[in-house]
């Protein structure tokens, strides 16, 4: 668009900006929301700007789609609200696995080297030696790794009776 366009458009949405919020206000009750629709129909209206400043009124045309912004944003809100008013309240969650509990608290007092071999061999179903190339270290150290980790979740796993938890 040349500058004249771009003045005569500049000079459009001075005039009748206000008037455009106020027609979307009047649907919604809201200026922020009014505002928006408003922002949106003056959005609307710049690339068609060559054509509508020909119209007897283009401000009227800028108010009407700010009034169907602001009509379809009033439906999607009542539509959410009748929605919400229908749903039913969520169920609630089941509580917590006690023997994933232990083992959480567990593995959280491992070494953060045993608690890694351990994760990734045992829960995510790595190999010893994929394990070993995501640490970075020899399939040994993995080895020791899995072993003293085992051993330490053994003893933390055992309750007091001397009986162990199958977590």
């Amino acid at each position: 668009m040349d500058e004249q366009a771009r003045e005569a458009f500049g000079a459009f949405y001075e005039a009748t900006w206000q008037r455009a919020v106020a027609c979307a206000y009047a649907v919604t009750g809201e200026l922020a929301a009014a505002e928006d629709a408003a922002q949106d129909a003056f959005s609307r209206a710049w690339p068609r700007w060559g054509r509508l400043q020909r119209y007897d009124d283009p401000a009227a045309w800028v108010c009407r789609v700010a009034t169907n912004q602001a009509l379809s944003r009033w439906r999607r809100l009542r539509t959410g609200q009748r929605f919400l008013a229908r749903a039913r309240e969520p169920e609630p969650a089941p509580p917590p696995d006690p023997d994933l509990m232990a083992l959480t608290q567990a593995l959280a007092q491992l070494p953060a080297a045993q608690r890694r071999a351990v994760v990734l061999h045992h829960l995510a179903g790595f190999r010893v030696h994929e394990v070993a190339a995501a640490e970075g270290v020899p399939e040994g150290t993995v080895k020791a790794r899995l072993s003293r980790g085992r051993a330490a979740l053994a003893d933390l796993l055992t309750d007091q009776n001397g009986a162990t938890s199958h977590a």
